[in-house]
């Protein structure tokens, strides 16, 4: 007779208890539990297992340090566990042409010998270097390698990286960007639009060529902006844009996130866009891109010599979802949406259903106190793989 583990836990939206039957990898179904107070007490939070559109790296790990280290895509999932992520994309950000082939291959290269990193990694996410160039706009991505948008360059990428690149942000401020997104479109890629100084008129026209999510609104920009009209009035404007955010409360204001998540509704995401720094232990720290930054004990990245300007995101999804509940922009089960259900709509993966009968047994443990949110157990596949008491 074959196992079919069985999970109790408070359903992440509606916070009554549930048993959840898991057969094949699948969730089976999902039955009421008497509600009493002390099981309420005892259980955990259950809920679809999280999925971050943009990681750079963590715990020292970056997929844009070369060469990437063998193993390191196989080792990253049994971190991401803790962190209740079961699926995530790797990110990729501007760099010379051969260091985004060199990057993206040994990405692909893994996934295809290691069954781990194959179910971990939804697909590669190309952060540049179609950018803007201008300061500000630009971020940290190394102006040299900054460029117009390049077809057969990205066709090279997406050779290299076995067909995975799944997101690409651009700027649609290139002449002629409109035929590079219409054939990305074709080929099943998502373009967002990213790191821009484009015009309403330029942005208006990648979303009919097919660009379809803006990536981590409201950062990768200038520092001063006309009132309107501005490129981020138009992107929060356009009802075809889904709209991802960090919310680890550096990087958007509360406001801006509470407007955005309005404007947006359903179409609203949760990235982390965490960088290798994430999940490292406050001090001081030299990195290849952004020089001498500090980790404060907060959990807030910003540059040591100025500690006005940040220097990354240092927090993962988890953080996110916390910030949003305990500052009343959401509720748990919206937060939680927002970091799983929504980006596997917005990607088309299975993991989309939730916490439904037919869905992937991907599921997150959670324990809340009122300090922070802590992973109490992860399952991919219906199989637990990460327990915090073993």
């Amino acid at each position: 007779m074959s196992y079919h583990p069985i999970i109790q836990g408070l359903h992440y939206q509606t916070g009554q208890p549930v048993q959840i039957k898991i057969k094949d990898g699948w969730i089976l179904s999902v039955d009421p539990l008497n509600p009493s107070e002390k099981l309420k007490d005892e259980l955990p939070w259950v809920g679809p297992g999280l999925i971050d559109l943009q990681l750079n790296g963590f715990q020292g790990m970056d997929f844009n340090a070369l060469p990437i280290p063998s193993g390191m895509v196989g080792k990253m999932p049994r971190l991401l566990w803790k962190e209740g992520i079961t699926s995530y994309y790797p990110t990729v950000i501007t760099n010379s042409e051969q260091a985004i082939e060199e990057a993206v291959g040994a990405i692909a290269r893994e996934c295809a010998e290691d069954s781990v990193s194959q179910e971990a990694v939804a697909g590669i996410h190309l952060e540049g270097p179609f950018i803007s160039p201008e300061d500000g706009a630009r971020g940290a991505h190394p102006q040299a390698f900054v460029k117009p948008p390049d077809w057969e360059l990205f066709e090279r990428w997406q050779e290299a990286a076995q067909g995975r690149i799944r997101i690409i942000t651009l700027s649609p401020e290139w002449p002629e960007v409109e035929i590079f997104i219409r054939r990305c479109v074709e080929t099943g890629v998502i373009v967002s639009i990213g790191h821009t100084a484009a015009t309403a008129e330029q942005i208006s026209r990648a979303v009919e060529a097919g660009a379809s999510m803006s990536t981590h609104f409201g950062n990768g920009a200038h520092s001063m902006l006309p009132r309107h009209p501005n490129y981020l009035w138009e992107q929060l404007a356009n009802d075809k844009l889904w709209a991802s955010l960090i919310a680890d409360g550096y990087h958007l204001p509360d406001s801006v996130l509470k407007v955005a998540m309005k404007v947006k509704g359903e179409r609203a995401i949760l990235v982390s866009d965490a960088v290798m720094l994430s999940g490292m232990p406050a001090g001081i720290y030299n990195l290849h891109i952004g020089g001498k930054v500090e980790l404060t004990p907060l959990g807030r990245l910003q540059l040591a010599d100025n500690p006005q300007l940040l220097a990354g995101s240092a927090q993962m999804l988890l953080w996110g979802i916390f910030h949003l509940v305990k500052y009343d922009l959401c509720s748990l089960g919206e937060a939680w949406d927002m970091a799983s259900t929504r980006p596997a709509t917005k990607m088309g993966l299975p993991a989309k259903a939730g916490l439904r009968i037919g869905a992937p047994a991907d599921l997150t443990l959670l324990k809340l106190d009122y300090e922070k949110a802590h992973v109490v157990g992860t399952y991919k596949n219906g199989n637990q793989v990460f327990d915090s008491i073993s």
